[in-house]
């Protein structure tokens, strides 16, 4: 009878299997018995390893069946390998895993939380030597050894293993974190406490799984490079907003939470007004003054001659060059009105980057190009220095309607406005959770300058408000602080006709997406981590899912003396922390003042608490950081250091 053979298709599919197993790193196996069970599962190649020899592991219980079982089911064991020197153990081609398991690591016999920090540190330095790009790192802890607030009870931080400071020194976040439930795994059975064939205290323990963090961001200079009078004029971007300049989050193309939530506003208002889109590229800037703003809350900007970067420089990353084709609009200071640079306007040095797009809406009313009834719509990103809050944002995406009514109809316009908004929002949120959101207009003169976001506080600067837009959360009965998405304002026109007002609205698409998916962070919403759009596939919206859990925070305090004679800017203060930082600094808190009595000079001491949302962020990056602050500001602010 002739050999039977296999057909070469079939040949070729089992050698593709093979390729395509998932490889999964197993360390610190005691008796292998957790080995064993994870070789069961189909499409996976098991790498079993121990620290001791084969020798010494062969007399603990059940180990020796457990090698064999791993052998004849094709997984390798390997002895005697330390963790902390990982790729020492493979050959380059096999030194990518998909998966790392390490279950209850320890030092042995009595070693202390210091000790075991520091096998952490390497062990997870080591892993990146030979984790894929999208592998995962899971570590089992008892209960309690993580230091997260997913322990219970939680230990004193300085008492845990600080696993998740840890893990970020070599660039991991915690994506994930579960009960370890030794009890569903077959055959499974702990060992190695303090060295000994002794199970470890496995009730309430927990699975921790790491994931590879994006780079934190090394900001190069970026020069923009701008079309104005039929001639071209660069500037270069402010630090802060390097890596938020030209990122399309309201392009046609885009999936961005910020531009489904103008689709969908857009949609609901055009079933209540003829609506007409300004689809033109807005300014990127604007020329003169701008009526009672504050400085400090403008991004000011020097143009200059065309010096663009060489091509070797951009080749090299040393600079970026950003084209902006727009229709530029500055105030003329004589007539107190907004016109069209190329109309004549007079062009000079001092220029800031768009705060507001209501100079755009005020230009379409006093250039006549509205139909009366159509509600025109605007749409872009404008930029505003502003103090560290989770809500605060020195960049945002507004929308702005602008509507020429009868006089005496302003009232039913703005209601019409609210109420398709609402409906819009609503229609939103019921999608994604049973939670009652709330939106109400509340008139202006209700509140407090106190009272208001940094949003409506910038608002309240551009002009008389006449109503806020309310968005407010309800969860479990309670009813969390309303956040102010949106202003709306009415305006007389003699000038075009007297016979019609209009009615402008304004809108953070960021705070209102923010607010919908329950994203706490503004920052989360500028990532550049593609966890964060995978999430709302094909513009969908979704509850928001942290992808980065625990993230470790840094406390360091400065304190100094404000020059004699001067104000101290506290805007300045908060800006050039976030560029020192790129966006790490998550609160700045003054914890001390005090003035001498004799000399007259002043002291503060601010409170700097880092962290980040998305990246891992190391004490020794932020450490860093710090000196940075303390030089930038005594150079920038002229204070002296304590």
């Amino acid at each position: 009878m002739s050999e039977r053979r296999r057909p070469a298709s079939a040949g070729l599919r089992a050698a593709a299997d093979m390729e395509a197993a998932r490889r999964v790193l197993l360390l610190g196996e005691g008796n292998f018995s957790f080995a064993a069970s994870l070789c069961e599962a189909a499409g996976t190649h098991v790498v079993a390893t121990c620290y001791e020899s084969e020798e010494e592991v062969s007399g603990r219980g059940r180990a020796a069946e457990s090698i064999r079982r791993l052998r004849e089911r094709g997984a390798e064991v390997v002895f005697s390998v330390d963790c902390t020197k990982l790729k020492d153990y493979f050959l380059p081609g096999k030194r990518e895993f998909d998966c790392i398991y390490f279950n209850f690591p320890h030092c042995g016999r009595k070693s202390g939380v210091v000790k075991n920090r520091e096998l952490l540190a390497h062990f997870f330095h080591s892993s990146v030597e030979v984790l894929t790009e999208e592998g995962e790192v899971h570590v089992a802890l008892c209960n309690g050894q993580g230091g997260t607030p997913a322990d219970q009870p939680r230990r004193e931080w300085h008492n845990s293993w600080q696993i998740v400071a840890v893990a970020a020194g070599a660039g991991f976040i915690l994506s994930n974190v579960h009960p370890f439930k030794a009890e569903t795994i077959p055959g499974y059975k702990c060992t190695g406490y303090r060295s000994q064939d002794k199970s470890f205290c496995v009730e309430g323990a927990l699975n921790h799984i790491f994931t590879r963090s994006t780079p934190l961001p090394c900001f190069k200079p970026m020069i923009c490079e701008i079309e104005l009078e039929k001639g071209k004029v660069s500037f270069e971007v402010p630090q802060v907003l390097v890596d938020k300049m030209n990122r399309g989050f309201l392009e046609l193309s885009s999936n961005h939470p910020v531009r489904t939530v103008k689709d969908k506003l857009t949609a609901e208002l055009s079933q209540a007004f003829p609506l007409q889109n300004i689809d033109h590229c807005l300014s990127l800037f604007h020329q003169g003054h701008i009526n009672g703003v504050c400085h400090s809350n403008i991004f000011w900007i020097i143009l200059s001659p065309e010096e663009t970067p060489s091509t070797e420089e951009v080749s090299n990353g040393l600079a970026n060059a950003v084209l902006f084709s727009h229709v530029d609009f500055c105030r003329d200071t004589d007539k107190n009105r907004w016109v069209n640079v190329q109309e004549g306007c007079h062009i000079s040095n001092q220029y800031y980057l768009t705060p507001s797009l209501l100079p755009y809406a005020q230009a379409i009313i006093e250039r006549g190009a509205f139909v009366p009834g159509t509600l025109h719509v605007l749409s872009g990103p404008v930029f505003r220095k502003c103090l560290i809050t989770p809500y605060s944002m020195p960049v945002f995406h507004e929308m702005v309607f602008v509507c020429a009514v009868s006089r005496g109809t302003e009232s039913s316009c703005m209601q019409m406005l609210v109420n398709s908004i609402k409906t819009s929002i609503h229609s939103l949120h019921q999608t994604l959770s049973s939670f009652k959101l709330n939106i109400s207009l509340q008139e202006a003169t209700s509140f407090e300058a106190t009272e208001l976001n940094d949003f409506a506080a910038f608002e309240s600067q551009l002009g008389k408000i006449q109503y806020f837009i309310y968005m407010e959360i309800e969860t479990s009965g309670s009813c969390e602080k309303g956040s102010c998405v949106g202003v709306i304002r009415t305006a007389r026109y003699e000038l075009v006709s007297s016979e019609l007002a209009v009615v402008f609205a304004s809108l953070n698409l960021d705070l209102v997406a923010m607010l919908i998916c329950g994203i706490s962070d503004w920052r989360m919403l500028w990532t550049s981590d593609a966890r964060f759009l995978r999430q709302f596939p094909r513009g969908e919206l979704r509850l928001f899912k942290n992808f980065s859990l625990y993230p470790p925070s840094y406390v360091h305090d400065v304190s100094f003396w404000v020059p004699d004679g001067q104000q101290f800017d506290e805007v300045a203060f908060h800006t050039i922390a976030r560029q020192v930082s790129g966006e790490t600094v998550v609160c700045i808190r003054l914890i001390d003042s005090f003035q001498q009595s004799e000399s007259g000079r002043k002291s503060l001491c601010y409170r700097l608490t880092f962290q980040c949302c998305d990246k891992a962020l190391s004490c020794r990056e932020v450490a860093e950081m710090q000196l940075l602050f303390r030089k930038e500001i005594t150079q920038r602010l002229r204070v002296t250091l304590r």
